[in-house]
């Protein structure tokens, strides 16, 4: 359903700001084939790529992808750490275990292991599942707003 939403939003904002894939994909170092599959709904972007889109277009990470419905000005960190880093911070101040979460949202064990770890990059569909299951927003998960 994300991907959905995602490829539309990206469209509306692409169409918004008098600009085509071309330009975007030049300008925000996304390859040309990467883009039409995310205008196409084939593919889900890579965290990089997401908060590539996100920063150029000044929005949250959670209006691209449906979490939110409105584009709120809001100033975003650029200098964020690692996921890893952000991910363990969430977790100690939801006061969450690996474990808990993974009874939470069934998520496995497993890949939040790695994902707490840092030797592999989460999917897009498990980060959205973390934020609605404790809420959190999605940029916040990634590091581009502070936690509250």
């Amino acid at each position: 359903m994300y991907l959905k939403i995602f490829a539309e939003r990206l469209s509306e904002l692409i169409f918004d700001n008098n600009q085509n894939a071309r330009e975007i994909s030049n300008k925000i170092g996304i390859g040309k084939s990467n883009l039409y599959e995310y205008l196409s709904a084939q593919k889900a972007p890579s965290l990089k790529n997401l908060v590539k889109i996100a920063n150029y277009f000044c929005c949250s990470t959670d209006f691209l992808v449906g979490l939110e419905n409105e584009i709120y000005p809001t100033t975003y960190a650029t200098n964020q750490l690692p996921f890893s880093q952000t991910f363990n911070l969430v977790l100690k101040q939801y006061n969450l275990t690996r474990y808990k979460l993974h009874k939470i949202t069934n998520i496995a064990e497993s890949a939040l292991y790695y994902d707490a770890k840092g030797t592999r990059q989460p999917n897009l569909e498990n980060l959205i599942i973390i934020c609605k299951a404790i809420g959190c927003t999605l940029d916040t998960l990634l590091g581009r707003t502070s936690l509250k």
